[in-house]
């Protein structure tokens, strides 16, 4: 890796700037891409983007970006793409900002000639950095651990950069993205942070994220996925038509997919049943609800345990011993256990519980 220290001014830098969207964002007289395949979607906000202008307006030292040298000796950005667009943007007439000694908002035009010299003529810190592909992005890794830093995704996308990534974020990744509309009440996170995409690629995949993102690396869309993902939220919405976004939001509805989608359900018989356990005080966990119906398995429910107190109760009740064996333990070596089992109907009370040794409880839950 070869690394090259220059300085350069905020006008070279916004010179010939442009942003046109999914095309590309261009600045440095054309030469540099501000957005790069690897790059994320742009999100600093409001306070972030005017801290930026604030520091150049007032002379204050921005910290170092980093530029890869490509092939054709243009450049792409590898740190600092924040920064510029913040630049870039104020200078393009795109937001206003309250530069002193005036105190309101105006846009870089309304500025006077000395005021719009001092940010034009303003220096920026540059490391241009010249090697392969793999040097480069272990670089942009590395540098990426101060500030917004990325996420699993948003490198995975940096190494399988190509067609189908790019594709991929057209359906998964932009404001207001296909995906975003279709299923914002079942995902969680950020579509802009890649949360979406990489939800849906670990579903797809069966958590195999990087083989599949290798295998289709050069494939010339993802219309594979945004199909699979289609499929998954009609399956969902179909066996759960009542939507419940705080209890259905970041189930692994594609997991579920993957398993039970050639299964028979009775939607309605769903409902009846869903409506039970959120009103069961011991049902703990109501978005374990769904994959609960689907697996039967407790696990998910979290079911409300017997408070260590009612285990003292009651293992002074039985003398320390065993209600099932007999035999005497210390407290430590001994567990609390419904008498009849919360599936069966019991209830995390004292009248359904009962104190049994380790060995005992473990042979009562495997019957």
């Amino acid at each position: 890796m070869k690394i090259e220290l220059v300085e350069i001014t905020v006008k070279d830098l916004t010179t010939d700037f442009e942003d046109n969207q999914d095309d590309g964002v261009f600045g440095y007289h054309g030469k540099l891409d501000i957005r790069p395949p690897f790059q994320r979607e742009f999100v600093y906000g409001e306070k972030e983007r005017d801290a930026v202008i604030d520091t150049v307006s007032k002379g204050f030292p921005l910290n170092v970006m980093y530029w890869a040298v490509k092939d054709d000796k243009n450049y792409e950005i590898i740190d600092g793409q924040q920064r510029t667009l913040s630049i870039c943007q104020y200078i393009n007439g795109d937001f206003s900002f309250v530069i002193p000694p005036i105190s309101q908002k105006r846009y870089f035009h309304n500025l006077n000639d000395d005021e719009k010299e001092k940010i034009l003529n303003y220096g920026l810190t540059i490391y241009k950095c010249s090697g392969n592909e793999t040097e480069k992005l272990e670089w942009f890794k590395t540098i990426n651990i101060a500030g917004k830093v990325l996420t699993n995704q948003e490198l995975k996308n940096a190494v399988y950069a190509g067609s189908w990534v790019t594709d991929a974020k057209r359906h998964f990744s932009k404001r207001g993205c296909p995906a975003h509309g279709l299923a914002e009440d079942y995902l969680s996170g950020s579509c802009i942070r890649q949360d979406y995409l990489e939800t849906v690629i670990k579903w797809i995949s069966n958590d195999q994220i990087e083989d599949y993102m290798g295998s289709h690396k050069d494939e010339p869309n993802a219309d594979e996925i945004w199909k699979y993902f289609v499929s998954v939220i009609e399956w969902l919405e179909r066996i759960f038509p009542n939507k419940r976004k705080k209890m259905m939001q970041g189930v692994q509805w594609g997991a579920l997919f993957n398993t039970y989608k050639d299964n028979e359900y009775n939607a309605e018989e769903f409902e009846l049943r869903i409506q039970e356990l959120i009103l069961d005080d011991d049902v703990t966990k109501n978005s374990g609800i769904y994959p609960y119906l689907l697996t039967n398995d407790q696990k998910y429910l979290s079911i409300r345990s017997f408070s260590d107190a009612q285990k003292q109760k009651l293992y002074q009740k039985q003398n320390g011993n065993c209600n099932s064996c007999g035999d005497s333990f210390d407290i430590t070596l001994m567990e609390a256990d419904h008498i009849t089992p919360w599936h069966e109907g019991g209830k995390t009370n004292e009248e359904n519980c009962q104190i049994l040794c380790k060995d005992c409880n473990r042979r009562k839950s495997g019957n």
